[in-house]
């Protein structure tokens, strides 16, 4: 969370742009009015060409950074199966979603602004170091681009090493291990169902720099961005309710970029 002497503002993102060809996820134009920063997935886990376009446009429109959300081949998984892919075409890959991504950005009035993995990409460069130099490699490629991961990831690491800005990322529907990382989804209870549960957690923190584990740890953690997915059920509902309690509580909403 960024802060300042009188104020404090944390930025809100959404996975975006996933469904594919005639079958639609999630409510994007509702999302585009509430979040600040969207993953626009770039085609390898979900999205396809005029979803990517139209995203962007609504985004350019409401003055919504555009993130590439960046994922393994894997449009029959959904991005959710480890690959263990060679890290060099990982990079290469990398660096061609992106490329994608910010031809329709361009097109919209606007640019890719920052990365983020997707799935089991994100969940693998927590720990896999490989594959997080791989991201890295891709985005730095590209050029100077902000990366958005979970803290004390191996992704942010190398970020940071390689002079891209290391994004810290929680997630509001989204139960945390005690050693700060996600529990898996094939795991009871790892996605938070109740608004209010959602908005609790993202206003904990906010307000305290703080995240309750599973096993009821209280875990410390600093966050410039907070994830809202766009395809759990209330998923709108949810994020407008986080968005009417951040501003309850004082805490300004706002884009970690520059537009």
């Amino acid at each position: 969370m960024t802060t300042g002497p009188n104020t404090r503002s944390l930025d809100l993102n959404s996975d975006l742009g996933e469904g594919f060809g005639i079958w639609r996820l999630g409510d994007d134009e509702a999302l585009l009015g509430v979040v600040t920063s969207a993953n626009v997935a770039c085609g390898f886990h979900a999205g396809d060409p005029s979803t990517m376009r139209e995203v962007c446009r609504r985004a350019a429109s409401a003055g919504v950074a555009v993130g590439a959300q960046v994922s393994y081949r894997d449009l029959a998984g959904f991005g959710r199966r480890f690959i263990d892919a060679d890290p060099a075409e990982l990079a290469d890959e990398v660096l061609y979603q992106i490329g994608a991504l910010d031809a329709f950005a361009k097109a919209a009035g606007t640019r890719v602004a920052y990365v983020k993995p997707h799935g089991a990409l994100y969940n693998a460069t927590v720990h896999h170091d490989a594959q997080a130099r791989a991201v890295v490699d891709g985005a730095r490629a590209f050029g100077d681009l902000p990366v958005l991961g979970l803290p004390g990831s191996r992704l942010l690491h190398h970020a940071e090493r390689a002079g891209l800005r290391p994004v810290r990322e929680a997630f509001a529907d989204r139960a945390y291990t005690p050693d700060a990382t996600l529990v898996p989804r094939s795991q009871p209870n790892a996605v938070l169902i109740g608004t209010d549960a959602v908005v609790a957690q993202v206003l904990r923190l906010a307000e305290r720099g703080e995240l309750v584990a599973v096993d009821g740890a209280v875990l410390t953690v600093e966050v410039d961005s907070v994830c809202l997915h766009g395809d759990t059920p209330g998923a709108v509902e949810h994020a407008r309710a986080v968005r009417a309690a951040l501003a309850d509580a004082g805490v300004a909403v706002a884009r970690f970029v520059a537009e």
